[in-house]
């Protein structure tokens, strides 16, 4: 009991800390913004946001430990992604479709490459084999597959197809399309969650709860307020950026936007990685790409109606094949189950290869 209890008291002083922290960057970084809406603010809200992303990793684990794996990762999916959402939307009212559509692609590459690769990495120095429930990894997998599939129709018919009106085709297609992907996710949220939660639930990683649920809930809520506050701010700065720094859009939003605004994610899968709870950490990473790609990329298909112009799923195909190679890599590391510190290296040196790839895309 005593042992219990100080481990309690140690944690509620380490996070009051991380808690004062956050605010203290919150608060520093309107400032900054108010002095220098420009590179300023975008760096020192990419810094800002770190704490942040701790504190949701921090509260999400907590969760986990009351909700099983499979509902923790999507839940931390949740609340990352609610954050990807609400740039988005700052984004479309702004008229950066472009932006958005890269920060839809360098989310989904990000969590599934980069995330996981350092997640492999991490919990590979400390174990030499680390296992995890391969059946529901390929199904979340094969969710992705049809995420690509979905956004080769748009983007092949706008590549080949140079007729009259040709854009309202596009903007129809993609409403269709878009809506079977929310049906395939609403569907996957069943097969996971109900049918089939063996799967995603696997005994061992459970693990003890120190904070309440009550408590859990309300700092990942807060966090994700602070959260996108800061995301707002860096979107804010991001045009000012591109032109004092001369780096082109599509890099920008496929890797420093996407990385900054998915930080909720690579901290949380990290920390469950080097704990050995590999089930958690590999849900975290693929069902966030998976949430991207069948539920925030077409909702925003939807929400964009709500302004001059519309998004449509006709992506680049410079984005659209990093998405397919992303996807095809990810299936052939995880359909074994198991993992170690060299397959994260690999996923790594993949992820780099793409981004230096978008460095040098005009």
């Amino acid at each position: 009991m005593n042992e219990s209890g100080d481990v309690e008291e140690a944690d509620a002083r380490r996070s009051k800390k991380i808690f004062i922290l956050c605010i203290v960057f919150v608060i520093l970084s309107l400032f900054v913004s108010l002095a220098d809406p420009g590179i300023s603010t975008f760096i020192f809200v990419s810094i800002s946001i770190i704490p942040l992303a701790y504190v949701m990793g921090k509260a999400t684990e907590e969760l986990a430990a009351h909700l099983g794996p499979g509902p923790g990762g999507l839940l931390n999916a949740t609340f990352g992604n609610a954050t990807e959402l609400i740039i988005a939307v700052f984004a479309l009212s702004s008229g950066m479709i472009e932006i958005v559509k890269a920060s839809i692609t360098g989310s989904i590459i990000g969590n599934i490459l980069l995330v996981l690769g350092i997640s492999m990495l991490v919990g590979g120095t400390r174990y030499k084999e680390q296992e995890f429930e391969s059946s529901a990894a390929t199904t979340r997998s094969t969710m992705l597959t049809l995420a690509v599939i979905a956004l080769a129709m748009p983007t092949l018919f706008v590549l080949f197809v140079h007729e009259e009106g040709v854009e309202g085709i596009t903007d129809a297609m993609s409403i269709g399309i878009s809506g079977i992907l929310i049906a395939a996710y609403i569907l996957g949220l069943v097969f996971s969650l109900k049918t089939h939660k063996h799967f995603y639930n696997p005994r061992g990683e459970e693990g003890e709860p120190i904070w309440s649920k009550r408590k859990g809930i309300i700092v990942l809520t807060l966090a994700t307020i602070g959260v996108a506050i800061l995301s707002e701010l860096l979107i804010s700065s991001v045009e000012t950026s591109i032109k004092v720094t001369g780096i082109s859009e599509i890099f920008i939003g496929v890797i420093v936007i996407a990385i900054v605004g998915n930080a909720a994610e690579h901290g949380s899968a990290v920390l469950m990685a080097w704990k050995n709870k590999m089930n958690l950490s590999v849900g975290i990473a693929i069902s966030s790409s998976t949430q991207i790609a069948l539920f925030v990329a077409p909702v925003l298909v939807f929400i964009s109606h709500l302004f001059a112009t519309p998004m449509t799923l006709a992506f680049e195909i410079f984005e659209l094949v990093a998405i397919a190679l992303a996807v095809v890599v990810v299936h052939m590391v995880s359909a074994d189950g198991k993992s170690n510190w060299y397959e994260g290296v690999l996923l790594i040196m993949v992820y780099t290869i793409i981004a230096i790839g978008f460095f040098f895309h005009p």
